[in-house]
């Protein structure tokens, strides 16, 4: 299966790669849902918007430790660092995430499609001003911004929340006009993102999944299906193709 993948990434004139949580998982960030995901841990209403605008200091609490105190500690992981070398090596145009870690980035890829926004921006609900989280303090919650005072929230989307359209349209665009379609470490089934690799088949892409399970998308749409986790299929893959990471 892994000769086959290497051979339609080969002949393909535009990949692109379609990412959830599963790619991060064995960078120590465990997913939202499913068996030891974050919400058996924490009330998912810190992140429901209204909860947030009504009640900003409590939310606070919880987005800091989830998100600052402990997601700042990972590190991209032998699946990021495949993806980008397949960019170095002209394999793969894009990447759409539905993950808010700034992982891919990290790891060297630099055409990053964020369908549910970064967790390294903080943006003001009142003025719009957006801040790195390395530019403001967390030690008093919640925090403001610098010029109106108004609150600052993670540049994220909350549930509540639409998809902003300008992440929408150029991951439909990407999925509309690629001739292979990477997917890794989602179950298909967060909509509307989950909409993107359909969109992606039903232009013509060939689709390759890396997952450990089967997915909403194995029988579905799937040409060639890696059950394996992020990193092993990935540096199996790269093998197969010839590429090196970059560490």
């Amino acid at each position: 299966m892994y000769k086959k993948a290497a051979e339609v990434i080969r002949r393909a004139n535009r990949g692109t790669a379609f990412t959830g949580a599963g790619i991060s998982v064995e960078s120590g960030i465990p997913p939202f849902r499913g068996k030891g995901g974050l919400w058996g841990r924490y009330d998912p209403t810190c992140l429901e918007i209204e909860y947030f605008h009504s009640h900003p200091r409590e939310a606070w609490v919880v987005i800091k430790e989830i998100f600052y105190d402990f997601f700042t500690r990972a590190k991209p992981n032998a699946a990021h660092l495949g993806l980008a070398a397949l960019e170095r090596e002209g394999m793969l145009h894009t990447v759409i995430t539905q993950n808010i870690d700034n992982l891919h980035q990290a790891a060297g890829s630099t055409e990053v499609y964020e369908f549910h926004g970064n967790s390294q921006h903080l943006l003001c609900v009142n003025c719009r001003a957006r801040f790195h989280v390395s530019e403001v303090s967390l030690e008093v919650l919640p925090p403001t911004c610098d010029y109106c005072e108004g609150l600052l929230k993670p540049d994220f989307i909350f549930f509540g929340e639409s998809i902003p359209s300008n992440a929408y349209e150029r991951a439909v665009h990407e999925a509309t006009h690629s001739d292979v379609l990477i997917v890794v470490g989602t179950t298909g089934e967060v909509t509307p993102a989950a909409l993107i690799p359909r969109m992606a088949k039903q232009h013509g892409a060939a689709i390759i999944e890396i997952n450990p399970e089967e997915s909403a998308f194995t029988h579905e749409i799937t040409d060639v299906f890696l059950k394996e986790k992020a990193t092993v299929a990935m540096t199996r893959l790269l093998n197969e193709l010839g590429i090196t990471t970059a560490e």
